[in-house]
C-alpha cells in the first residue's frame, strides 16, 4: 500500500524547521569551499538521498582523496565519511544548538579529511547569528524530521520525472540550502542578462531557464508549496489558468500548495501535471525552441 503523502504545517515545525536548515547551511558552505565551481552555482547543492540530504563528493584539504558529509535523518546524525574509510558521526538530537552542531561538523572533517575553512554567516535566513555561535536553533523534533523527509521525498521524485525527459541542459533535483528548498533547473541553451551585478545574480541568473520546486514554508510564504517559474520573466507568464496552482503576485511565480497536492487522488500525478503545464506555457510565451520545448512531455522518448 502506498504511503500516505504526509501534512507539513508550517507554523507547528518551524523551530524545528529553522534549525535543520541552519544544519544545511553548514554542509553547503563545506561544498562551497572545496567543490570545483560550476555555472549557476550547480556546486554548491545537496542531494536528497534515501536517508536524508548530503553533499556530492568533495576533495579533501589534506590529499587523502574523497569524502562526503551527509545528515542523515533517519538516525538523526550528521555523517562525515572519507572514501578511505574513516567515519564520524554527530548527533543532531537531542536538542543540541547549531553552535554545538557545527563545531562538531568542522571537528569531524578535519579528523577523516582535513582543516576546511567556511564563513558562518548564514545565507538568505530571516537570522543572521554565525552558525558558530547560534544558541538560539537547538529545535530538533524527531517525528517532525521525518515527516519533512518523507515530504521532500515525494517531491524531489515528482521534481526527477519532470526533468527526466527533457533534451536539453537541466540541473538534477538540487536541495538549496540558502532558500531550503529543492528545485530543478531547465534551460533553453540562450544567455540572459542577470536582473543585478551581485556575485549571487550574476553568476546564478545568466541563463534563460525554468525552475520548478518545492519548499516546506518561510516567512513568506508560511506553508509548504511547489512554485513554478522562467526567467527572465514575460508579462504573459501569469495569463494562463493552472488551477489547483495559481500565480501569487507577491513571490512572482505559480504556487501548488502542499495540502492541495495531499489531499487530491493521486498527488504525484497532481504535482507532476502541474510542473509540465507550466513548463508548456512558459515555453510558448517565452519564445523557446518549439522542438527541444516538446521533449519535456516526452516527445521523442527519452529512451527508444
Amino acid at each position: 500500500m502506498a504511503a500516505p503523502w504526509p501534512p507539513l504545517p508550517f507554523e507547528t515545525w518551524q523551530p524545528t524547521c529553522d534549525t535543520l536548515h541552519a544544519h544545511t547551511q553548514v554542509l553547503g558552505k563545506i561544498a562551497a569551499a572545496l567543490a570545483p565551481p560550476e555555472p549557476e552555482f550547480q556546486h554548491l547543492p545537496l542531494r536528497v538521498t534515501a536517508r536524508g540530504l548530503e553533499t556530492p563528493q568533495l576533495p579533501a584539504p589534506d590529499g587523502s582523496g574523497s569524502f562526503g558529509v551527509a545528515l542523515d535523518l533517519h538516525a538523526h546524525e550528521a555523517v562525515v565519511e572519507n572514501v578511505d574509510g574513516r567515519l564520524r558521526r554527530v548527533p543532531l538530537t537531542p536538542n543540541r544548538a547549531v553552535a554545538d552542531v557545527t563545531h562538531d561538523v568542522l571537528d569531524a572533517v578535519s579528523a577523516v579529511a582535513g582543516r576546511v575553512e567556511i564563513t558562518f554567516k548564514p545565507q538568505e535566513t530571516a537570522w543572521s547569528t554565525p552558525l558558530d555561535e547560534d544558541r538560539e536553533h537547538a529545535s530538533y523534533d524527531e517525528a517532525q524530521v521525518a515527516d519533512y523527509f518523507a515530504a521532500v521525498s515525494r517531491a524531489a521524485s515528482v521534481l526527477a520525472a519532470f526533468r527526466a525527459p527533457y533534451r536539453g541542459r537541466s540541473t538534477q533535483v538540487n536541495a538549496w540550502w540558502g532558500s531550503f528548498d529543492v528545485a530543478v533547473s531547465l534551460f533553453s541553451g540562450r544567455g540572459a542578462d542577470p536582473p543585478s551585478q551581485d556575485f549571487i545574480m550574476r553568476n546564478a541568473m545568466d541563463a534563460q531557464e525554468i525552475a520548478v520546486g518545492w519548499w516546506p514554508g518561510d516567512a513568506r510564504y508560511p506553508q509548504p508549496a511547489f512554485y513554478a517559474y522562467a526567467y527572465p520573466a514575460v508579462d504573459e507568464l501569469r495569463s494562463r489558468s493552472l488551477s489547483p496552482a495559481y500565480w501569487n503576485d507577491e513571490l512572482g511565480e505559480y504556487v501548488l500548495d502542499w495540502e492541495v497536492v495531499c489531499a487530491s487522488d493521486d498527488p504525484f500525478a497532481t504535482a507532476l501535471a502541474f510542473a509540465r503545464g507550466f513548463s508548456e506555457h512558459a515555453c510558448t510565451v517565452c519564445s523557446w525552441d518549439p522542438v527541444l520545448a516538446k521533449t519535456i512531455a516526452g516527445e521523442p522518448p527519452p529512451v527508444a
